[in-house]
């Protein structure tokens, strides 16, 4: 059986008022593709406009993965939210 490795899309904007949903929504997909045998890919190259929160939401996923005993791969994350990560200590988690 070979594993399924489709990423599940950040949208373009992830601002604190949209973080709380796209969290639960995020998390529920990356709990699915894990449930059919899949990896649990988070593609962030479609973020164009966001706050610190969606580095929150990254941080949520990747709990939430992790308590499925898998690990989380973080894919094309903007330089300007890698350079977040960095003032925040984050960047480790995100790798």
């Amino acid at each position: 059986m070979s594993t399924l490795t489709t990423s599940i899309a950040l949208p373009a904007v992830l601002m604190q008022a949209q973080a709380q949903a796209v969290a639960d929504g995020l998390v529920a997909s990356l709990t699915a593709q894990l449930a059919r045998g899949g990896e649990a890919v988070l593609d962030a190259s479609a973020l164009t406009q966001f706050d610190s929160s969606a580095l929150a939401v990254v941080l949520a996923c990747r709990r939430a993965v992790q308590a499925k005993g898998a690990q989380l791969r973080v894919t094309g994350l903007p330089e300007r939210a890698q350079a977040l990560a960095k003032v925040y200590g984050l960047s480790a988690l995100l790798h």
